[in-house]
């Protein structure tokens, strides 16, 4: 059985959300994450992805979370 690393989150766009950091120990440490990548994009008030604009309060939900 393989060891698993931990949760790789990735953008709406199929990015990670932080450069250098591939993946975070857990589910807790990969939400704190998010919030703060979510944080830079307050002050336009959404995400500007590929396929449009995404309001932030929907944005989690176009962010994958994955267990690696």
């Amino acid at each position: 059985m393989k060891k698993q690393k931990g949760v790789q989150v990735l953008s709406p766009d199929g990015i990670t959300i932080e450069f250098g950091s591939f993946y975070y120990e857990d589910m807790k440490d990969a939400k704190r994450a998010f919030e703060r990548w979510k944080k830079r994009f307050e002050s336009q008030g959404y995400y500007s992805s590929n396929n449009g604009r995404i309001p932030l309060d929907e944005l989690e939900k176009h962010c994958q979370f994955k267990t690696i």
